[in-house]
């Protein structure tokens, strides 16, 4: 069931795409000797958090139209990127997330699909160490959780946050470091 409508609601989505692109309903007469026009529809299927998903994408004669909602050449949706993060994020190597995702989806991934993912949020993560910060916080709280991290085996350290709150109450995060060991007070010197 929710097969069927993950597919209704994406079809859905691309026809609306095809239809802003070209400026006319389906089957409207606008669209008769007027150049680019509707061209039938192509198979793709797409990995979704619930398994592959089998799609009917309409096309356009000139291939012009670029569709919002599944791209072009896109083979997962948004839900299984973040969870090859998030796995990867847990602790799991490689092999892992993919022997994961074709246990769940019956789908395969490969190994550098997986790295090219990991490799993506890393890039992101330089961004967002190097973006810039307020003038002004009114106030700054300095908090530690311990995680599980996984180096070499895996081990409990904490992780040191700092979070700044701005005149508006907005909260950014200053930063986060990981220590060894336990928590303590040399860190927070």
């Amino acid at each position: 069931m929710l097969t069927g409508l993950t597919q209704r609601v994406l079809e859905a989505g691309l026809e609306a795409d095809l239809t802003e692109h070209l400026g006319y309903d389906k089957h409207a007469p606008e669209g008769r000797d007027e150049g680019n026009s509707r061209n039938g529809t192509r198979p793709k299927t797409v990995l979704t958090e619930i398994g592959p998903v089998k799609l009917a994408v309409p096309r356009d004669r000139d291939s012009s139209c670029e569709p919002q909602l599944v791209k072009k050449r896109q083979r997962r949706h948004h839900g299984v990127d973040e969870m090859v993060i998030s796995l990867t994020a847990k602790g799991l190597a490689t092999g892992e997330v993919q022997a994961h995702l074709a246990e769940v989806y019956g789908s395969d991934v490969s190994h550098e699909t997986v790295s090219k993912l990991t490799d993506t949020i890393l890039e992101e993560m330089n961004d967002w160490l190097n973006r810039p910060f307020e003038q002004v916080y009114a106030a700054v709280f300095i908090h530690a959780i311990v995680v599980k991290i996984r180096d070499g085996q895996v081990t409990n350290r904490p992780a040191y946050c700092a979070i700044g709150v701005t005149a508006d109450g907005a909260r950014d995060i200053l930063g986060i470091w990981i220590g060894a060991g336990g928590e303590g007070a040399k860190f927070w010197l």
